[in-house]
């Protein structure tokens, strides 16, 4: 099959790739680009462990075609810090100890980075309501609502 030309923004850098049009951009983040901290899950958009950002949205990876972002803003957990400094988020989620085996925590972060950006004041039940579409099998919840909560106070100086 004949790959594709897509330009797009990853990570804040406009980036030009090849792909197969049949690729999801989960595939082509890991495979052709090598940023491998988006994870697979279950490749069906249940478990949200390849969650980033498509223009703002949050988007299961597995189920948008690399094509899909042609022109197109994408930020993976990879972009989240920034001048190798870790996003708050990150870096509370260390603190906290909100991560385990780790496949699910990209998902997290990221959901969580576009619920901050919409709400920086979120309640208990606002971070649990829009992390609902991440599935966790190792931590628990416990652990990753108090970290979410914690960055947001940061953020917000409080």
């Amino acid at each position: 099959m004949a790959k594709v030309q897509v330009t797009t923004t990853i990570n804040r850098e406009e980036t030009e790739l090849l792909c197969e049009p049949r690729q999801t951009l989960l595939e082509v983040l890991r495979d052709e680009l090598e940023l491998t901290g988006t994870k697979e899950g279950c490749s069906t958009g249940d478990c949200g462990a390849c969650s980033v950002l498509l223009d703002g949205d949050v988007v299961c990876s597995c189920l948008v075609l690399g094509v899909e972002a042609e022109g197109r803003d994408v930020v993976t957990v990879e972009g989240l810090a920034e001048g190798g400094r870790l996003h708050p988020l990150q870096q509370k989620f260390l603190e906290h100890a909100a991560l385990q085996c780790g496949i699910c925590t990209p998902g997290f972060l990221v959901a969580a980075k576009a619920l901050l950006d919409a709400n920086p004041d979120p309640t208990e039940a606002e971070v649990r309501y829009e992390l609902a579409g991440n599935l966790c099998r190792c931590t628990g919840y416990d652990k990753i609502v108090r970290a979410v909560l914690d960055a947001a106070a940061e953020m917000r100086g409080a």
